[in-house]
């Protein structure tokens, strides 16, 4: 059963980062996450990957672990604004900014908050490499989504998040046109290049 299977792999990716959260070897951490992540994609009736790709698959793109990409970062209270994502099977997907954080480096990125059922906190980006051959997915890549459990937890100040940029991920669109991602706002598009993370 599909429900059964997507839940499955919600725990295990859940379950996962609850392992990378507790980590004192960030190294260890980011090549088991890389490592649990290749096991899944690779044989998990819920894969993203179409069955052609999923045929010649023999690993995800991740750079190695860069510490200077790890950080924690207070999130300023902004003014709200809403912006939405139509899908195919969820209806209308609502999203509300809670905070700004602003990234070293980086700069600033809008953190969103899931305004329907589950909740949750969204940080994607979008970097100069988007879209180029060799860079990151042209929609931008997932730090957080908390509702899904990809999740590193707050910072030493619990106004503050962790946003470990090793970690960025694609969605699952990046893989599959049928699924409909929220993609990131303009407040999620950063003009440098994050060379960490996985590639598309």
């Amino acid at each position: 059963m599909i429900a059964l299977e997507i839940a499955d792999w919600r725990r295990r990716v859940f379950a996962l980062y609850t392992e990378v959260r507790h980590a004192t070897d960030l190294y260890a951490a980011h090549d088991l996450w890389r490592r649990e992540r290749d096991r899944l994609f690779a044989g998990h009736p819920s894969t993203p990957l179409l069955p052609a790709d999923l045929a010649e698959f023999t690993g995800l793109k991740v750079k190695p672990y860069d510490p200077d990409w790890r950080f924690e970062v207070p999130v300023v209270p902004v003014e709200p604004r809403r912006f939405e994502v139509e899908t195919g099977t969820d209806g209308i997907v609502p999203f509300d900014l809670v905070g700004v954080v602003d990234v070293p480096g980086v700069g600033p990125l809008d953190v969103w908050r899931l305004a329907s059922y589950g909740g949750g906190l969204f940080v994607p980006v979008k970097d100069a490499l988007a879209g180029r051959p060799g860079g990151t997915y042209g929609g931008g890549r997932y730090l957080l989504d908390t509702v899904k459990g990809a999740d590193l937890g707050v910072g030493s100040a619990p106004d503050s998040l962790v946003l470990d940029f090793n970690f960025a991920y694609n969605p699952s669109c990046a893989y599959d046109p049928a699924w409909a991602c929220p993609l990131a706002q303009p407040g999620n598009t950063v003009a440098v290049e994050i060379p960490v993370g996985e590639r598309h």
